[in-house]
């Protein structure tokens, strides 16, 4: 295990404290004793750096200065644990919490709780050290450290993932793992991510242990920890082992090897068994004789000193075979680095190119996905407005079979576009405070007209024992509860679908909540369980006929569940239903949710005679746009160019503009930018077909008050409008 990082982070405190000043006497003192100890540790001197570290407990003890002494007591037992002579460096660890508890609580006091905690996981007693690290934890609590609370909840759950309780170590490991990479100011991130990758390699998921893996070892190469490599680099060997990359394997097992053998290299240069025997042996028997004993000694030494030289001249011989040895050795391992580096250029090579491929299929999708929406603009707008100019009840069946395929497009490009934003990484976590129960109360709801189409009984049992309030991603949360009871609605006829929350564990920060989603629908055959959350598959063809859908929705759903921590589990049986179920982690929040602006129904009379500037370059957006907001009595202008539209608005009073973003010419971005340095009252909204680059935020910054997104959804378009015309200075 690697608490080389952690010791020095938790021993901050402790050092910091003690460290003597520049005018720290050079005689007869524990500063000064101390301070000779850690120079000689620096050197790799652990003798004489034991023989300083007593002499600093004799002189604390001897003066009667208890809180010296413990201190002591513990740069011997850092010693000791340095060494790993965990035996030692306990009874030198209880000697001082001992002395510690007849002073208040105290930073070093905690410290010493938390490294016997790590001693007796060096002898594998985690009994013992999950007591000591529930001690530590007390204090820091006390004394109000949060850094080094986190620290102890990573060691809590390496005690939990060695006695095999995988359920309460991974919702701690997730937590630190959620932390941004710039606020891991304890480095307890690349220490966590190694320990999930170990469990997932325990429980045979290569895929998942990989994952985790991997981002462990780019984090360390930032903290340039040597243990931590060592053993990420072997748990790489063992991962791509079970996956048959046997190159890989090899490539990362030969690193792991040389780092061992440097870190061994150094190790070596520590206190050896006759040094560590020699000093447990005088600070036995500190007696005149025993020196007297050592002198005569030192003096037998000199008769023998040919004898030594013979021996040397031996040893010389030895060593000079061993070196050729070594230098033999030395050609293969050169030979060996150089094959393994031309594979490895290799490799770099073709993952180049698997990236560029995937950069041009996210590329393509999202300009296809976005140049569709100008002419389904047109389909979905003349429908409506056909619809409004009361059709004939033959023609009606045509307009309703037109509008419900241009939804289904519209969201067939929607869902396109959220694969992509995903795979390309262009879509990020939020933590906000949000009301879990009431999310899901509207979401049901929304659904409620859905469940009522095909007779189903549509319920959610939330366990009592569940927060209120949540630091989470509500959106995504949505999303994934939307996909999946929207699909089991759709393939449940006359049935039952029911959504459960029950907690796996809570505590005073954070909880761990499974989520269930049941269905008695249609259900799913099992060779096509593992295929359904792929883009595009959907269990047959004469399901995607009867059924229709995109897909898209379960691949969308299994990774936001990633993204989110989680891992999305499918139970099903054809005829019976299907469970879909995930565990998430979130932290508890507080009574206090951000408040979002609720749409409902508009009020016509608010548009009547209000004049609007319409700025398109499509003919048929034009007359699409310019018919809709006419029919609610406004007057409408149209300009098909920026620079124009600058000048119209700068020589008239409109109440609304609707300005599409891509024009011939300067575009609407640049136009508003422009208008707003002399007009800052007059409410701009944009109309665009939002693609994979572009979001509400980038043309917010540029002056818009809102968005409009193409194609029209009417009751949206006229909704935002109104809004819009209400804020109005």
């Amino acid at each position: 295990m690697r608490y080389l990082l952690v010791y020095f982070i938790l021993a901050t405190s402790l050092l910091s404290a003690q460290k003597p000043s520049k005018k720290t006497a050079k005689v007869d003192s524990v500063a000064y004793y101390i301070e000779l100890s850690n120079f000689n540790i620096k050197t790799n001197n652990y003798k004489f750096s034991l023989d300083f570290a007593q002499k600093a407990i004799d002189y604390a003890h001897a003066k009667k200065d208890v809180k010296s002494e413990a201190y002591a007591n513990t740069v011997l037992g850092g010693i000791y644990f340095e060494l790993k002579k965990y035996d030692d460096a306990i009874e030198s660890y209880y000697k001082s919490v001992s002395l510690y508890n007849t002073l208040k609580p105290s930073s070093q006091q905690a410290f010493c709780y938390y490294q016997l905690g790590l001693c007796f996981m060096e002898k594998e007693n985690y009994l013992l050290a999950e007591n000591n690290f529930d001690k530590a934890k007390t204090i820091y609590t006390t004394i109000k450290i949060p850094d080094a609370i986190e620290l102890l909840n990573l060691q809590k759950a390496i005690v939990y993932k060695a006695k095999k309780q995988y359920k309460l170590a991974i919702p701690i490991l997730n937590q630190i793992i959620a932390k941004p990479d710039e606020k891991d100011l304890s480095k307890t991130k690349a220490e966590a991510l190694y320990q999930m990758g170990t469990i997932e390699l325990d429980n045979a998921r290569s895929n998942l242990a990989l994952n985790y893996l991997t981002r462990a070892y780019a984090l360390n190469a930032k903290d340039k920890n040597a243990e931590q490599q060592s053993e990420i680099l072997y748990a790489l060997s063992l991962v791509y082992e079970k996956l048959l990359d046997i190159n890989k394997a090899h490539f990362y097992l030969k690193k792991h090897l040389a780092l061992k053998d440097s870190i061994a290299a150094l190790n070596s240069k520590k206190l050896g068994a006759e040094d560590y025997v020699q000093f447990k042996d005088n600070e036995r028997l500190k007696t005149i004789e025993q020196l007297d004993k050592e002198n005569k000694e030192q003096q037998k030494a000199n008769k023998v000193a040919k004898l030594i030289s013979i021996l040397a001249i031996a040893l010389i011989s030895i060593l000079s075979l061993l070196s050729l040895s070594l230098y033999k050795n030395n050609i293969i391992r050169n030979q060996s680095n150089l094959l393994l580096k031309e594979k490895n250029n290799e490799l770099q090579v073709a993952k180049e190119k698997a990236e560029k491929a995937s950069k041009a299929r996210a590329e393509f999708l999202s300009t296809v996905s976005h140049e569709l929406r100008t002419p389904l603009n047109a389909i979905n707008g003349i429908t409506h407005l056909l619809i409004e100019e009361n059709p004939k009840p033959s023609q009606m069946n045509y307009l309703t079979s037109l509008k419900f395929s241009g939804n289904y497009l519209l969201t067939f490009i929607n869902e396109i576009l959220e694969i992509n934003r995903i795979e390309s990484s262009a879509i990020e976590t939020e933590n906000l405070n949000f009301d879990l129960k009431m999310l899901l109360k509207n979401i049901q709801s929304s659904l409620k007209e859905l469940a009522s189409i095909n007779n189903n009984a549509f319920t959610i049992e939330i366990d009592p024992t569940i927060p209120d309030f949540l630091i989470g991603d509500p959106t995504k949360l949505s999303q994934i509860f939307l996909n999946l009871i929207n699909n089991a609605l759709k393939f449940t006829k006359n049935g039952e679908v029911k959504v459960i929350l029950s907690t796996n564990e809570i505590n005073e920060e954070f909880t761990s909540i499974h989520f269930k989603i049941l269905d008695t629908g249609i259900g799913i055959p099992e060779e096509k369980i593992e295929s359904v959350f792929e883009s595009f598959s959907q269990g047959s063809i004469e399901i995607n006929r009867k059924y229709g859908g995109t897909g898209l929705g379960l691949s969308i759903v299994k990774k936001l569940v990633d993204i989110l921590g989680g891992k999305i589990k499918l139970e099903s049986q054809v005829g019976k239903g299907s469970a879909f179920s995930f565990d998430l982690s979130f932290k508890i929040g507080n009574a206090e949710p951000l408040l979002t602006e609720k749409t409902g129904d508009f009020d016509d009379s608010i548009l009547k005679d209000k004049k609007v500037l319409l700025i398109e370059d499509n003919k048929i957006n034009q007359m699409i746009t310019k018919k809709m907001v006419e029919n609610k009595g406004m007057i409408c202008e149209v300009i098909d160019n920026g620079e124009d539209a600058i000048e119209a608005v700068k020589n008239n009073v409109y109440d609304l503009v609707l300005m599409d973003v891509h024009l011939p010419g300067i575009n609407g971005t640049i136009a508003t930018q422009t208008i707003r340095t002399f007009d800052k009252k007059t409410r701009i909204i944009a109309l665009t077909a939002i693609s994979l680059n572009e979001n509400r935020e980038m043309l917010m910054s540029f002056g818009m008050n809102d968005v409009i997104t193409k194609p029209f959804d009417p009751n949206e378009f006229y909704q935002i409008i109104t809004a819009n015309l209400q804020k109005k200075v």
